[in-house]
C-alpha cells in the first residue's frame, strides 16, 4: 500500500485512468470488429461508414494517449486502403 499522501492520490489517479482506457480500448476493439463484419459484406456505405466510425474512435484515443500517434496512423490507413479497394 502506498505510504506517502502524494503516493495514495497517485494510486487513485491510476486506478480512474486505467478504467477510462480499458473503456476506450474495447471500444475500439468493437468499432474494428464492426468494420471487419461491413468490409466483407457486400454493402460498401456500411462500411465506408463502419470506417469513419473507427477512424474519429481512434483519433480520439490517441488524444487522450490511450493509443500512440503512430498506432492509430497505421490502424486508419488499414481501413482506408480496404474501404477505397472496393
Amino acid at each position: 500500500m502506498a505510504n506517502t499522501k502524494s503516493a495514495i492520490k497517485a494510486a487513485r489517479k491510476t486506478v480512474r485512468l486505467t478504467a477510462r482506457n480499458k473503456a476506450t480500448k474495447t471500444k475500439l476493439k468493437t468499432l474494428h470488429k464492426k468494420f471487419l463484419t461491413a468490409a466483407n459484406g457486400e454493402d460498401k456505405e456500411a462500411a465506408k461508414s463502419a470506417a469513419k466510425a473507427y477512424a474519429s474512435a481512434m483519433d480520439k484515443a490517441t488524444k487522450s494517449g490511450v493509443v500512440h500517434k503512430n498506432a492509430a496512423s497505421r490502424a486508419k490507413a488499414k481501413t482506408a486502403k480496404v474501404v477505397f479497394a472496393k
